[in-house]
């Protein structure tokens, strides 16, 4: 399809979500709550985001109830009613959310033994805390991990198989592989940051943290995907300009540490890794590969790429070689 086809067919489907929003009912701004994403830390103080959302009653399926209730545990996560220029108090500080409910700040930190961040809603009778990580000062490493296929099962080299997986499975029943988990682990050394970039929409935010915190998955900011639909584009990003754009901002508000990027050959995880590299080829140390599918798909070019560059380039079935190593 030609890219002036596709930008007209976005700027329909952009006219039709907007009118159907315009009859969506007033009362849908009262009873308004924010679901907090994990802020991280950066040279200027810590980064707050989250969302601001009408409250709904989102049930979890637990156990295994079976395929339909899963399912329509899974489909409650994305009907959520996003809501637009509504004013946050992030710790004092003012934000107003954009037009898909989403808001971000940057609150100075005075004391990291004390910090918390206090999010309100004014006007509205509504308060939460915003999760955060601040960086060890004695950090030299920081972890940036894909989710799909590297930490969670999910099959997302087949569009069919992670679309089943997706939306007929359960916090209880996400498979999580310990071997990446644990690779983490070791390359944190109990000082090391971690951060998780994924092509899942923000939706499942909620959703994936249920499943670390089930799995002992180490505690981190996610970057996820914004689905939504903008005047030019269906989907506001691609796949590779999402991760790539995250890992940029990662390394950023890290400055002075090394970097291991984490990820699969399932979703052009190489090729985005590789151009990363090339943005920033004097603090990236370590590139790891796990195959997402039966055989090793990584393309022979970019494997001998990323290696000409002078960063250490694994890839395997399984990272339990790298944890049993003493490196």
């Amino acid at each position: 399809m030609s890219g002036s086809r596709r930008n007209w067919l976005a700027k329909q489907a952009y006219s039709i979500e907007k009118f159907i929003d315009r009859f969506r009912p007033a009362r849908s701004r009262d009873n308004l709550a924010i679901d907090p994403y994990v802020g991280y830390g950066t040279p200027n103080g810590v980064i707050v985001r989250g969302r601001v959302l009408t409250r709904r009653q989102a049930g979890e399926a637990s156990g295994s109830p079976g395929l339909f209730a899963n399912f329509r545990a899974m489909v409650s996560h994305f009907l959520t009613y996003e809501v637009g220029d509504v004013e946050v108090d992030v710790a004092g500080i003012k934000s107003r959310s954009d037009e898909e409910g989403y808001f971000t700040a940057c609150v100075p930190v005075a004391d990291p033994e004390t910090f918390h961040v206090t999010l309100k809603l004014p006007g509205h009778d509504y308060e939460c805390q915003a999760p955060v990580v601040l960086t060890n000062p004695s950090a030299d490493l920081c972890i940036i991990s894909d989710i799909d296929d590297t930490i969670m099962q999910t099959g997302a080299y087949s569009l069919a198989r992670n679309l089943w997986t997706t939306l007929t499975g359960s916090v209880e029943s996400r498979r999580i592989f310990s071997d990446t988990v644990a690779l983490i682990r070791k390359r944190q050394a109990g000082k090391n940051p971690i951060f998780y970039v994924s092509s899942s929409p923000w939706n499942l935010h909620g959703f994936l943290d249920a499943v670390f915190q089930r799995n002992d998955v180490p505690f981190g900011p996610k970057f996820l995907r914004d689905f939504g639909i903008s005047e030019t584009k269906f989907i506001k990003s691609t796949h590779g300009s999402h991760k790539g754009d995250a890992i940029d901002t990662i390394i950023a508000a890290n400055p002075g540490l090394k970097f291991v990027l984490i990820g699969d050959t399932g979703q052009h995880d190489g090729q985005v890794y590789l151009e990363a590299i090339e943005r920033h080829n004097t603090v990236i140390a370590e590139v790891c590969l796990r195959h997402a599918g039966p055989v090793d798909d990584l393309d022979a070019d970019i494997a001998d790429k990323i290696r000409s560059t002078g960063v250490a380039l694994y890839t395997g079935p399984s990272f339990a070689p790298l944890v049993e190593t003493s490196q």
